[in-house]
């Protein structure tokens, strides 16, 4: 517990400052935390990132990040951004050729769907940021509660297993429990934060959030049990990687703007 807190505080005093001052610093560091997370998923299935194929992903997880406001240089370009992630997709398929498919078809379906999982959410992240920063600490807060809420409660009243085939620490009470947490948050943001919504869309948004943002995490855990692995990483001690940390948020950033939240 200790070095978790510890871990916890110092992640906080590098990364809060940074989103808080955004701009290219931001930018910067979310894609490295991206870039990180694809390397974890990738690893899941033995799969390297220094190489052709991981090359390959890196490089689509960095154009489908490419935020909005920058979009002019595909126009520069003239190529849209679906354009080059189909080359990519063309590369990726050439490459089972070329390696007699010791690169298999399975290995370009788990590539691709791994940048569009990693890439969709961090994507979503720096257009959130670049909309509100109150959004950002909104749904920073929330899953922070989401998740607090849920293994307290979980623990403190815990009887009933929420899927214990993928996570079997997990009880019914705690998911209830995380959602209610959540829904704490969003009032006292509602009432002490300039939201751009009412406060019943943004409670009643808040409930989806919270639930979507435990099915992220069950997501990765179902992810970790398929092939095997404790934790996605050890880049942060007591906490496991950064797929570990953001597994709820990568739902929930791109929710906020399905949801027309901003």
């Amino acid at each position: 517990m200790k070095q978790r807190i510890i871990t916890a505080v110092a992640a906080a005093a590098v990364f809060l400052p940074i989103v808080i001052f955004g701009g290219w610093p931001f930018i910067a560091m979310v894609y490295l935390i991206a870039s990180i997370a694809l390397y974890e998923a990738l690893k899941m299935r033995k799969l390297k990132l220094f190489s052709v194929s991981g090359i390959i992903s890196l490089l689509l997880l960095w154009i489908f990040m490419i935020p909005e406001q920058y979009q002019g240089i595909f126009d520069s370009l003239s190529y849209a951004k679906s354009e080059l992630f189909l080359l990519g997709v063309l590369l990726f398929l050439t490459y089972t050729v070329i390696t007699k498919n010791r690169f298999t078809f399975e290995d370009v379906a788990f590539s691709i769907l791994s940048v569009l999982y990693v890439g969709l959410g961090f994507f979503f992240f720096i257009e959130t940021r670049e909309a509100s920063l109150t959004y950002v600490f909104y749904s920073l807060f929330m899953i922070w509660a989401t998740d607090s809420g849920a293994y307290f409660i979980g623990r403190a009243f815990g009887k009933n297993k929420l899927w214990p085939e993928i996570s079997p620490n997990k009880t019914t009470e705690g998911f209830f429990g995380g959602v209610l947490s959540a829904l704490i948050v969003a009032v006292l943001f509602s009432v002490f934060a300039d939201m751009e919504v009412s406060a019943i869309l943004l409670i009643a948004a808040t409930a989806f959030l919270s639930v979507f943002g435990q099915i992220g995490d069950l997501v990765e855990s179902a992810m970790k049990r398929h092939y095997n692995v404790k934790d996605s990483g050890n880049i942060l001690p007591g906490h496991g990687g950064m797929l570990d940390r953001f597994d709820s948020l990568l739902f929930v950033w791109p929710l906020i703007h399905l949801f027309h939240l901003l």
